[in-house]
């Protein structure tokens, strides 16, 4: 895989988000990166990844949103915390990533049609309507939404795990769904405010 770069210059900065994403919490020793590149090192994924982790904290760290956001490498994150635990700084790196995931898809900046965003925002989307997650019915909106054909293909396995009655498209809700949105609704106001 041939990965283009581009040269950075200071016009293409977006001022003050390496700090927005330093202020969330967990975030918030991105400041004291060495730029040592163990998370790089120790990434079982960094050699499919546009930019690596420790790229990836410069750029955020020196405000290059653009280019972070639009960037795979935060969707190829495994959440594994090989980087975080490894971070001679004790740096959540992972929690950044995350956090960096979370504000590309409130942006709307992701790769179209890729499937981990996707699958973000129809398992938010299922908690927050009934309270919990049906298996069968996310992955089916999951291939729909992101590759139609690939579905096609997996319809006889599909099949054969409805009839064990181990796959179904049947939504299950939670009993008291009210006391849940109070809880997500307090949630996201706390963090609009942080």
């Amino acid at each position: 895989m041939e990965i283009k770069r581009t040269i950075k210059y200071q016009a293409d900065r977006v001022r003050g988000f390496g700090r927005e994403v330093m202020s969330v919490p967990g975030c918030e020793k991105l400041k004291d990166c060495i730029q040592c590149g163990t998370c790089s090192g120790v990434c079982p994924l960094s050699i499919y990844m546009d930019f690596t982790p420790r790229q990836v904290m410069a750029l955020t760290r020196e405000d290059f949103k653009n280019e972070v956001l639009a960037s795979h490498t935060i969707w190829l994150c495994a959440s594994c915390y090989a980087c975080t635990v490894e971070c001679p700084r004790e740096i959540r790196i992972t929690d950044i990533m995350y956090e960096l995931k979370q504000r590309a898809i409130h942006e709307g900046v992701y790769p179209k049609r890729f499937p981990i965003p996707v699958l973000a925002q129809e398992f938010t989307t299922m908690v927050r309507q009934h309270g919990r997650v049906s298996e069968g019915l996310l992955v089916t909106k999951l291939y729909l939404k992101t590759n139609p054909i690939a579905a096609l293909g997996m319809a006889k396995l599909g099949m054969g795990l409805m009839k064990t009655g181990r796959f179904s498209l049947k939504q299950e809700n939670i009993k008291q769904r009210a006391d849940l949105a109070r809880i997500v609704a307090t949630v996201d106001n706390e963090s609009v405010k942080a």
